[in-house]
């Protein structure tokens, strides 16, 4: 069984989710509300889900093992999952979102919200628990259906939206919308257009296409560079599969750093702290008139910093992963009206914030990112990496000093090391190199830092090879 939860809920193979493991876990979820006092019986439930093959199978099964579990559901049909949070923290109903965001179409997750929010790793141990429990007795797989509520969660979330910016705000920019399947792309089509863009929508797809917004594809930069030549366009946006991490290209179609997108949204609510995994750009703590956090990988943690902060008297409180996805967990005004804390990810208000702040300022989204003078970042992944080979290398590079060094030697000296979320090495001439086994696939990745694109690029190939050397050696 590959189901397991990971950076950001439940995440395996289609095969091993849908069907009874759905109801399983839809259940076990149900007791958990239940039972800890988040939800009484007959109190609504959300069910979402992404534009995946085997979303709405495992969708309906999780309906009908929520209603025989005591909860009245509410279909959101296929919705950004901020759209979900938000409709979830307006009718103070947990939630379900059926994706797997951006892993390969093969598999699927589910993502749970409670009446207040995400869940947490202690949410996650107990809903565990609780699936242990169901396991152990035959199980109702049965698929149930629900009231459609999508209009009302697609209603609330344009209306968020639309107070962002003023009224034609992006009049004068053509910006095109790679819509592949992700579950946003007709409402960016919608909000840019509410705001002025000319909008050009581009590769819309019928079959599933995983996008991932942190390790943007050879083959998906191609397509970017294509179609902003081909239009003249000034912007790509896009999404990942649930519309909760943001893809931003710039007028050559060259992708931003999420991080960088994520800074700018943090900058343009005006937050004075924002919280962001280690993965995040070294350069973020240069950025004057605002507190960088650092956290593990995953916006549990990144919630759970965020919550910290607001404990600490901190006020003006957002967050961001290294993939762009942004977190508010304070209100602030933006445009005269009260935009309220949505913590939990989403990919709309970046993408806004970096086309608003490039058109305010006169410039290209090129020119926007060059005034930040962050160090060349890059990552990508090895996929289909066995999880016990990435358990192997990690204990290897940390069993002690000479291992990292001998692993390192073709590479470079290591300086210093951050051990929050896998490995991250600052190398003796101010290279960064950061290893993490994924926690939502098998996966290896590796991000890299440098001054220069060139001595990014090559430190992050050479850093590929030596974890597929590893690999080999371990046969």
């Amino acid at each position: 069984m590959s189901l397991k939860f990971g950076t950001s809920g439940l995440r395996g193979l289609s095969i091993d989710l849908d069907g009874p493991p759905a109801a399983i876990y839809g259940t076990a979820f149900a007791r958990y509300l239940l039972s800890s006092g988040r939800a009484k019986p007959g109190d609504p439930i959300l069910l979402g889900r992404d534009f995946r093959d085997s979303s709405p199978s495992i969708s309906a099964i999780c309906a009908g093992a929520l209603s025989r579990a005591g909860l009245t559901v509410l279909d959101c049909g296929t919705v950004p999952t901020p759209a979900l949070a938000l409709y979830g923290l307006e009718k103070g109903a947990a939630g379900l979102m059926i994706t797997g965001s951006h892993i390969p179409a093969d598999r699927n997750g589910i993502k749970f919200y409670r009446p207040d929010g995400e869940i947490d790793k202690g949410d996650e141990e107990a809903i565990g628990a609780e699936a242990a429990k169901v396991r152990a007795s035959p199980v109702d797989a049965t698929p149930g259906s629900a009231e459609d509520h999508s209009q009302q969660a697609i209603d609330l979330f344009l209306a968020r939206n639309a107070t962002i910016l003023p009224a034609g705000a992006l009049h004068g920019l053509k910006v095109g919308v790679y819509q592949h399947s992700t579950v946003a792309r007709d409402l960016f089509v919608d909000i840019l257009s509410r705001y002025g863009a000319d909008v050009v929508p581009l590769g819309r797809s019928e079959t599933f296409i995983p996008v991932d917004t942190e390790a943007v594809s050879p083959a998906t930069i191609d397509l970017l560079k294509a179609w902003t030549a081909q239009h003249g366009l000034d912007a790509i946006v896009s999404a990942d599969g649930d519309g909760d991490r943001p893809l931003v290209s710039d007028e050559t179609g060259q992708p931003l750093r999420g991080d960088l997108v994520g800074l700018i949204a943090a900058q343009f609510v005006g937050a004075a702290v924002a919280v962001t995994p280690v993965t995040s750009n070294s350069g973020l703590e240069r950025q004057p008139g605002i507190s960088i956090l650092r956290t593990r990988v995953g916006s549990p943690f990144v919630i759970d910093g965020m919550m910290q902060a607001i404990r600490q008297g901190q006020t003006g409180v957002a967050g961001f992963e290294a993939n762009g996805g942004t977190l508010t967990a304070t209100d602030f005004t933006l445009n005269g009206t009260v935009f309220k804390a949505l913590p939990t990810r989403d990919s709309f208000l970046p993408a806004l914030a970096v086309l608003s702040r490039a058109a305010h300022a006169g410039k290209t989204l090129s020119a926007l990112a060059a005034t930040y003078a962050l160090p060349v970042a890059l990552s990508d992944r090895i996929e289909n990496f066995p999880p016990e080979t990435s358990g192997a290398l990690m204990a290897y590079l940390r069993a002690g000093g000479d291992n990292l060094a001998q692993f390192l030697a073709p590479i470079g000296a290591p300086d210093s090391i951050s051990d929050i979320d896998g490995l991250r090495v600052t190398l003796t001439d101010g290279r960064v190199i950061h290893f993490r086994p994924s926690g939502n696939a098998p996966e290896m990745r590796c991000y890299v830092e440098a001054e220069t694109a060139e001595q990014a690029e090559a430190l992050l190939k050479r850093g590929l090879e030596r974890i597929r050397a590893f690999a080999r050696q371990q046969g």
